[in-house]
């Protein structure tokens, strides 16, 4: 037990270097986007645009790789697997930390495109079915919310860093940042993987570099390994078979994707409909960031710990997806500078959603099916990056420029709102069937 808390803590670490270095440069990157492509300028549909296709590309990537790094990681291990999106992501924050001209701004894009499709969202997905892998199916709920817990701490430490440093220390801090969690995973996180026959933890039983002398069980087991690796590149019939394996996870997918779909359109036009409103810059979007991520931190770290095992994870789902709606709305009608503030600080109430939805997710299928399970979930999640930009990038783009059919620069918002609203009524709906027991 002592050693799997002992893991534990390595992930965490690893999980708090890996989101304060990818956080840092949150705040700062409308900014860099606008001066790159827009310089001078407070609206700018290029940046909207470019954005939304980024998005929009991430997704189509992420829908295919999820899965298939899930399924790779039940196979080779966690640690393996999680070694590659915390290698790649360090490129392009050093492009940025290097130059931000026009030039270097379409090479990070270009990059950020490609290891976006193929890692963005895989370093959560993996930690969560590392936690999986050493929780029993009781403590899930709250093992997550810590989890994320932690990751709203390093969001916090992340965009608190950004509000006092220049904007090109803030990406050569992030880079530097990003290669010591990737040495400290390196060194000090121990694998943890399930052998299928004897069901024990911890027992790597498929290494990729298999060691030892050539036999001809050796051949027969690298034939296995291919046709292993064969079945998981098929990872969208995986996703649909896992989506069909039970009305829970079918319900619950539902809800990740609307649920998905509403922050992933808040993400791309929040910032530019309040640079556009009010001016808004680096500092601003931090100190809006730190607001949000306190909140969620102290929610997670103390209040999900006491309610998810009195309400149960349906109801807390619930509660944060009702709240995520109202701060959604209120965003959408800000008539001060001063109500996004108000409106951050609805994140100690909607942080729930998230991890409850792993945690029920997590329940409902078997201890060696873990890394799939959260790489279908966040698959899932991937179609909501392609859909979001498509839709709500151009209404976004229509609402803030002189174009507008009528004058309500929150429009694009509120409509995200609404997204967000249909997956609150469909976890009203979920039923959630008694746990799978490992």
């Amino acid at each position: 037990m002592m050693e799997k808390l002992y893991g534990l803590s390595h992930l965490l670490m690893t999980v708090f270097l890996h989101s304060f270095s990818t956080h840092m440069v949150v705040p700062a990157i409308t900014d860099v986007t606008m001066a790159a492509l827009c310089p001078g300028q407070d609206e700018c549909s290029l940046a909207i645009y470019l954005t939304g296709f980024q998005q929009a590309m991430t997704g189509l990537g992420t829908l295919v790789m999820m899965p298939l790094l899930g399924n790779l990681s039940d196979k080779y291990g966690r640690k393996a697997i999680l070694s590659i999106p915390m290698t790649i992501t360090i490129i392009p924050i050093g492009i940025l930390a290097y130059s931000r001209t026009r030039k270097f701004f379409y090479v990070y894009y270009v990059f950020k495109i490609l290891i976006s499709m193929v890692c963005e969202g895989s370093v959560p997905c993996l930690a969560l079915a590392y936690v999986a892998d050493n929780i029993p199916e009781s403590g899930r709920g709250t093992a997550f919310g810590i989890l994320s817990g932690i990751a709203s701490a390093a969001f916090v430490c992340g965009t608190l860093s950004t509000r006092f440093l220049s904007t090109t220390l803030t990406f050569q801090v992030s880079a530097v940042v990003a290669v010591i969690g990737a040495v400290y995973m390196q060194i000090f996180l121990r694998d943890t993987v399930i052998d299928h026959d004897n069901h024990n933890h911890n027992h790597l039983y498929t290494p990729i570099i298999s060691q030892g002398k050539p036999t001809t069980s050796k051949v027969e087991g690298k034939l296995k390994s291919k046709m292993h690796l064969f079945k998981a590149l098929q990872s969208l019939k995986d996703l649909t078979s896992f989506l069909n394996s039970s009305l829970t996870i079918t319900q619950a997918a539902i809800v990740a994707f609307f649920s998905s779909l509403a922050d992933v359109g808040l993400h791309g036009s929040l910032a530019y409909f309040l640079k556009a409103q009010f001016h808004f810059d680096k500092n601003q979007f931090a100190d809006l960031m730190v607001i949000s991520g306190i909140a969620g931190t102290v929610s997670q770290l103390l209040l999900m710990p006491i309610l998810a095992p009195i309400l149960g994870e349906a109801k807390l789902l619930s509660i944060g997806l009702f709240f995520h709606c109202v701060h959604m709305f209120l965003y959408s009608i800000t008539w001060s500078s001063l109500v996004p503030y108000v409106a951050a600080m609805f994140s100690i109430l909607f942080v729930f959603s998230q991890p409850c939805i792993r945690s029920i997710v997590s329940k409902q299928v078997g201890p060696h099916e873990q890394g799939r399970a959260q790489g279908c979930i966040s698959g899932i999640c991937s179609v909501a990056h392609i859909v979001s930009p498509l839709v709500f990038s151009p209404l976004t783009a229509l609402f803030l420029s002189e174009r507008a059919p009528f004058v309500f620069p929150g429009f694009s918002i509120m409509c995200i709102g609404f997204a967000s609203m249909v997956s609150f009524v469909q976890s009203m709906m979920l039923r959630v069937v008694p746990a799978i027991l490992s």
